[in-house]
C-alpha cells in the first residue's frame, strides 16, 4: 500500500492532530517503513499452525458450586441492626 500525504492527513484529521508539512511528509515515510515491516509477516509459512486467540490459556479458577449449610433467617438478621419483621430495612426509595 502506497502511504500518500493525503493519507497521513486523513489519519491525523482523525486523531485530532494538526501536522505541519514537514511532520506530514516524516510521518508518511515511517507509515510506509512500518507497512513494509508488516509485509514481511505474509513470507512466514503458517498453514499447519493454528490459530491463537490468547497468548496464555485461559483457565477457570472459580469453585464448584456445592451445597452447603445456610443461616437461618433468625441468624442472619441477628446481624444486623436494621430489621422490621423478618426482613432486612432499608432506606427508603421514592
Amino acid at each position: 500500500m502506497d502511504i500518500t500525504p493525503e493519507i497521513v492527513k486523513k489519519v491525523a484529521e482523525n486523531a485530532r492532530l494538526k501536522l505541519k508539512e514537514e511532520e506530514i511528509k516524516k510521518f508518511a515515510q515511517e507509515m510506509k517503513d512500518i507497512l513494509s515491516n508488516f509485509e514481511k509477516l505474509n513470507e512466514v509459512d503458517t498453514k499447519d499452525v493454528p490459530p491463537s486467540f490468547h497468548p496464555v490459556p485461559i483457565k477457570n479458577t472459580s469453585r464448584p458450586d456445592e451445597k452447603g449449610e445456610c443461616l437461618t433467617t433468625q441468624e442472619a438478621l441477628s446481624l444486623s441492626p436494621h430489621t422490621s419483621g423478618n426482613y432486612f430495612k432499608g432506606p427508603k426509595t421514592l
